[in-house]
């Protein structure tokens, strides 16, 4: 199985950038979109572009006098990691007892619920029809 990397929720962010171009992107590219969306200076993003390369998740080439990064993992990967890690952190890998927190606390509104129904019943059916 794949080792997926840990990355913090800012480079999480510049990822974010980098998956959303569909295509390799220069590092001028994630700075400037990374500029609309927050207040860091473009040596911080070089760090955190920097950082995902050596934790596995990003490589680059150089192109010209220009780097040009790709991703190494999808978003799906990152999120799914993250899900488990979160589940087995707070509870013990169980999905169940999350849900009851949220409805306990009130945190699913009326039409969370619905779609919650919703997205069961079209799993379970899918989930039937592969038996």
């Amino acid at each position: 199985m794949k080792e997926i990397p840990e990355i913090s929720d800012a480079e999480y962010q510049v990822m974010k950038v980098i998956w959303s171009a569909g295509a390799p992107i220069s590092t001028n590219e994630v700075v400037e979109k990374l500029a609309q969306s927050t207040a860091w200076k473009p040596k911080t993003i070089h760090t955190l572009l920097s950082r995902l390369v050596k934790k596995g998740a990003l490589q680059y080439e150089k192109e010209s006098r220009v780097f040009v990064y790709t991703p190494l993992v999808k978003e799906s990967e990152i999120l799914s990691h993250e899900n488990d890690s979160f589940l087995n952190r707070f509870y013990d890998g169980a999905l169940n007892p999350m849900i009851v927190n949220l409805l306990e606390q009130d945190r699913l509104s009326d039409d969370d619920i619905a779609a919650l129904r919703r997205t069961l019943k079209t799993f379970g059916e899918k989930l039937s029809e592969e038996r």
